[in-house]
């Protein structure tokens, strides 16, 4: 039974990544003047949905690996680590977050 309920979740976030990359598609197309056929937009759907599923199994993999049963920014880095601009880009979103929470804090004692 729990894998009827898995294999549906499953099925919903695969139809929903299909509908939101097939509005991003169409923006584009529009924009560009251009046309993008149902299979280019399943194929797109499919290596990315591929993508998510081996970020995730590296993420899990690096969270367990440091003794962790939560995946952190930490191993968000290390992902990240092999592509500058977006080790830079993620590194300066968190320390803008960590940053910002800090200054909360700071409010909150005072």
């Amino acid at each position: 039974m729990a894998d009827v309920d898995e294999d549906e979740v499953r099925e919903r976030l695969k139809s929903a990544l299909w509908f939101s990359i097939g509005k991003i598609v169409d923006q584009e197309s529009l924009d560009r003047n251009r046309n993008a056929t149902p299979q280019f937009i399943a194929a797109l759907t499919d290596l990315v949905w591929h993508q998510i599923e081996t970020i995730a199994t590296d993420l899990e993999s690096f969270s367990q690996h440091a003794g962790r049963t939560t995946v952190t920014t930490d191993d968000v880095l290390l992902l990240a680590r092999r592509n500058q601009d977006l080790y830079a880009l993620i590194k300066d979103g968190i320390d803008k977050e960590r940053a910002k929470r800090a200054k909360g804090k700071a409010k909150q004692r005072r």
